[in-house]
């Protein structure tokens, strides 16, 4: 089992009612589901999704609880889920968003840049769009944009370039190669300070899995299946993730979001959620150095009105 990030502060903000229906969305390693369980009443419901079948089987095999149910499914689907379920609404929804530790730690599924493996990065095995796919069969451009959008890489030009350089002589076919092109496409005090490879690999898994989307498509989803006073707890990784959150949950909260100069509202935009903080949570000092992947979590809260 991963140890979960802002874990007391997650729970306790997702809990409004012991007796309710709640749904892990991002069920990983089960870390927050153990927590969620033990503060629940024997009457209470938590569904747990995941894409990744290899996850889901292990984390089941963790649990033996009545009160859970597991679900292999991407959680932009969240709403025919919830149907087939016989789910109306629910109190509680959370989303730990990012790539697991159990993912991070099979080197075969190609999400390391330490690791030698295949350049796979596909949460759904089923899928066919890998990372092997975009690098020996993108543009440069593309390669470019995707390296620059989503890994916010400074150095997204020279490496794209040499990219397609070193794939005109030969496919690329794994991890370590791919951050053998890296590292010689960027300064040497780049590759000092950080892993010159770290931002490039985040934007290949980031469009692999099609996680910007699929996170866009569930929260309005999440919204419509919470119960009123119910909570939306989302903790994201980096900033294109908490910028997506944060503006949401933001909209969402506001009763009118016409343009500051019009003189009256027109827009007849409702308030649907409560903002429970207008800052997120972030870790502690003592977690963050006992867990250093929660240095750059951050957890927004809202409340269905």
């Amino acid at each position: 089992m991963h140890e979960p990030v802002l874990l007391q502060e997650t729970i306790a903000n997702l809990i409004c009612d012991p007796h309710g229906i709640y749904v892990d969305c991002t069920l990983g390693g089960g870390g927050h589901l153990r927590y969620l369980i033990e503060n629940l009443e024997p009457d209470a419901r938590v569904i747990g999704i995941d894409k990744d079948l290899d996850i889901l089987n292990q984390t089941r095999l963790c649990f033996n609880d009545p009160r859970l149910t597991f679900i292999q499914s991407d959680f932009r689907d969240l709403t025919q889920v919830l149907q087939e379920l016989n789910v109306e609404l629910v109190d509680g929804i959370m989303m730990d968003l990012g790539v697991s530790s159990f993912q991070l730690d099979e080197a075969d599924r190609g999400f390391s840049f330490h690791e030698d493996a295949p350049l796979d990065m596909r949460m759904n095995r089923e899928q066919f769009l890998t990372a092997r796919e975009i690098v020996n069969g993108y543009g440069e451009a593309e390669i470019r944009e995707i390296l620059f959008k989503y890994g916010e890489e400074t150095y997204a030009r020279n490496i794209a370039k040499a990219i397609v350089s070193y794939r005109a002589e030969k496919d690329i076919e794994s991890t370590l190669e791919l951050v053998d092109i890296i590292k010689k496409a960027v300064p040497g005090k780049y590759c000092r300070e950080k892993h010159p490879a770290r931002k490039s690999f985040q934007a290949l898994r980031i469009v692999v899995n099609g996680e910007l989307e699929a996170l866009q498509a569930v929260l309005p989803q999440a919204v419509k299946m919470l119960k009123p006073k119910g909570r939306l707890c989302v903790i994201s990784f980096h900033s294109l993730e908490d910028r997506i959150v944060k503006q949401f949950m933001q909209e969402k909260s506001r009763n009118c979001i016409c343009p500051p100069d019009f003189p009256m509202c027109i827009c007849e935009h409702r308030a649907q959620l409560k903002l429970i903080s207008r800052k997120p949570f972030i870790a502690s000092s003592e977690e963050s150095t006992s867990n250093p992947r929660s240095r750059s979590a951050k957890l927004r809260v809202a409340a269905r009105i």
